[in-house]
């Protein structure tokens, strides 16, 4: 099969003939139509999460069919449309798990990064983390579901019972929740790069409310705000936003450092939190949701083998929604 391949962090992909791999007991191999570009694959090129399974295959948004079945009890699955998410395997034992926390796994692997990923023709899945998609979705568009969707639902969830929700970089996840907030009759605001007005009216033609750079000030105070992008200088920004009793969730797998800042921005019982990775249950709950809310997404679409042009566009903002590897 054909496969990008990463050999060290900091450097490009390289196109390999790897051999198909072969599903174990418990996993199923999917033949991949399409693999979204999320910022987490830049981040594991570029080294900042630090302990990829190298070389690794890299993709964590990946739409395409199951082929075969490595148990008798998963062989009726051959044929089915499935999405393989960033968590890729969990203990199933453990307390986070038992708990219903999976995402939270101490031994938890992860599509893309501990597992081979969707940068190729063929991945090997864990049967139970091969979530069921719509026979008759759109690869491209449905790729971006799998995790900028449910990362940021999932984020959203934490927000609790908010109406004016501030999104800080509108990128892929932000726009697909945007179009989610609009649905349940929210009002999103949009906080860009500053200066970034083609990405403001991007926003605005999405439902947001509001638009404008990330160090202006909404024009009413914000219920909860959601951080995208990796800039820890945001947090304290975001906090300025909240209303008292205000959350504000950092929603990336990796930041950089939330610089200091005055105690009354966290007083009136302001609050931060994080997500870490997602679960199967986020998966059940919001894939019908976004076919039902109508939730598309913008995408730019990539041939396989330019991979890292996907991955250079991604990371130097060129991308308007989300970028996809169109791989079959």
């Amino acid at each position: 099969m054909r496969a990008m391949v990463l050999d060290r962090a900091g450097e490009p992909l390289m196109e390999r003939e790897l051999e198909d791999p072969r599903p174990g007991a418990g996993e199923v191999l999917v033949e991949v139509e399409a693999c979204g570009v999320c910022r987490t694959d830049l981040h594991v090129v570029d080294g900042e999460l630090t302990d990829p399974k190298l070389p690794l295959v890299i993709g964590h948004q990946v739409v395409g069919r199951v082929a075969a079945a490595g148990d008798e009890s998963d062989a009726g699955r051959v044929g089915e449309r499935v999405g393989v998410p960033w968590l890729g395997w969990t203990c199933g034992v453990c307390e986070r798990c038992l708990e219903g926390r999976e995402n939270l796994c101490p031994r938890a692997l992860f599509t893309g990064y501990t597992r081979d990923g969707g940068y190729a023709e063929r991945l090997v899945a864990d049967a139970r983390y091969a979530l069921p998609l719509p026979d008759d979705a759109d690869a491209v568009d449905a790729a971006p579901l799998l995790c900028a969707g449910l990362i940021g639902y999932r984020a959203l969830r934490m927000c609790g019972d908010v109406r004016r929700v501030g999104l800080y970089g509108f990128g892929s996840s932000a726009h697909l929740i945007c179009q989610l907030l609009v649905h349940q009759g929210c009002a999103p605001m949009a906080f860009t790069r500053a200066g970034d007005l083609e990405g403001q009216a991007f926003a605005r033609s999405l439902g947001a409310v509001w638009a404008g750079g990330a160090d202006e000030t909404p024009p009413e105070p914000l219920d909860a705000a959601i951080v995208f992008a990796p800039v820890g200088s945001l947090v304290p920004a975001a906090l300025r936003a909240v209303r008292p009793g205000g959350t504000v969730v950092c929603a990336g797998i990796h930041m950089s450092d939330i610089p200091s800042f005055p105690y009354e921005l966290l007083w009136q019982e302001r609050s931060i939190r994080s997500v870490a990775n997602l679960t199967r249950s986020d998966g059940i709950e919001f894939l019908p949701l976004a076919a039902s809310a109508g939730i598309r997404a913008e995408t730019t679409a990539y041939p396989l083998a330019r991979a890292n042009e996907a991955l250079d566009d991604l990371r130097s903002g060129r991308v308007q929604g989300s970028a996809v590897l169109r791989v079959a």
